[in-house]
């Protein structure tokens, strides 16, 4: 049985901050040692040169180095760039707790599975032999969660690495392609052919043929989340989901926005996360038990939502990434009643096409009520 869990939230004030996490350990909350990943968004451009990533990334590193954590550069700290619009930065820390300090319970509870794929080399991305890696990966992480049913994996949240100029030449030199070129469409490429490993791993979806990664829209997974960088150069996988018997206070559902507007789907992923809400919700109702809401987001590539044109995908002066997460983001927002929530771009095969997945934690409580 995999130890009971602790998550929290907590604000990033400068590009360098981690004194959310310092504090967080000074004051008894959570041990260094037990810190299991983190999940957070930075301040940045979000695209291939944003090292606001690299620079939070060494930050909270550093702090669980100063404060004994036993192997500070092996713990998962999956950074997303990007915080257009009203969005904050922030970020979420995962950490174990001592079995002894909690009351074991036959309710589901949190758990969290984190793992590592095998090396993702640039010829991969894009293709099978990557959606081969993740789903071993996502495999190993769902052990170590102790979740034996897909059916109770509600997120999984990924880095990945993405294609550099640098990349793409040391493949050349080895005789080797890539299937694209060009450096920034690369993340959506890697996001994508990730998600397909999740949803390989989850049972989702059999296994894609190569012409259908990037491309056919149907196929999807309702629970991965999935983002890329220049940090790594494999997965970096953390699983969650819910465990019976394994105890604490927490819980996560989840759900999909079927658009950028659909605000049912964050809420509905708030009730499967166990909290009890009204017919029509308030940011008021949630009474403090949300830790956080975690979505993936994509412009329709119809160009419309609900049937009215927008420009996104036109637009040569603000790229669509930052257009789509301002708006889902102030739709979350909106929802949640804070704007430190965790909302990413690059979509595709990640919830419905046009849409997305959402996650919800929330905590129930001593009692569990």
């Amino acid at each position: 049985m995999p130890d009971p869990i602790d998550v929290r939230k907590v604000p990033i004030e400068s590009v360098t901050d981690a004194s959310g996490l310092e504090r967080l350990i000074d004051d008894g909350v959570i041990e260094a040692r037990r810190v299991l990943a983190v999940i957070g968004k930075t301040e940045g451009n979000g695209g291939v040169n944003d090292y606001t990533r690299i620079l939070a990334d060494r930050a909270f590193r550093d702090v669980l180095a100063a404060k004994g954590h036993p192997a500070p550069h092996s713990v998962p700290l999956v950074w997303s760039g990007g915080t257009d619009g009203v969005l904050s930065p922030h970020a979420t820390i995962f950490a174990s707790v001592d079995p002894a300090r909690v009351t074991p319970s036959d309710e589901p509870r949190l758990s969290v599975g984190v793992a590592m794929s095998d090396v993702i080399l640039p010829e991969d991305i894009g293709r099978p032999a990557m959606v081969e890696k993740v789903a071993a990966g996502v495999r190993e992480a769902m052990k170590i969660a102790g979740i034996d049913d897909p059916r109770d994996v509600h997120y999984v949240q990924t880095k990945t690495p993405l294609l550099t100029l640098a990349t793409i030449s040391e493949a050349r030199s080895r005789g080797k392609d890539t299937a694209i070129e060009e450096t920034g469409p690369s993340m959506d490429l890697s996001n994508s052919t990730t998600a397909l490993g999740i949803a390989v791993a989850l049972g989702e979806i059999e296994m894609p043929g190569a012409d259908q990664i990037h491309k056919d829209l149907s196929l999807y997974s309702s629970v991965a989340s999935c983002s890329s960088g220049v940090e790594l150069d494999r997965a970096q996988i953390v699983l969650v989901g819910n465990v019976r018997g394994v105890g604490g206070r927490y819980r996560i559902g989840h759900d999909v926005m079927r658009d950028a507007l659909d605000a049912d789907g964050i809420w509905a992923a708030i009730r499967d996360a166990g909290l009890p809400l009204p017919d029509r919700p308030h940011h008021s109702d949630l009474g403090g038990r949300l830790v956080n809401v975690f979505m993936k987001c994509e412009a329709d590539p119809s160009g419309r939502v609900r049937g009215r044109r927008n420009i996104m995908l036109d637009d040569s002066d603000v790229h669509w990434h930052r257009q789509i997460k301002a708006t889902v983001g102030g739709v979350a927002a909106a929802v949640t009643g804070d704007p430190a929530v965790f909302v990413s771009v690059a979509a595709v095969h990640q919830g419905p096409s046009g849409g997305g997945p959402v996650a919800a934690i929330v905590d129930l409580g001593e009692d569990g009520s």
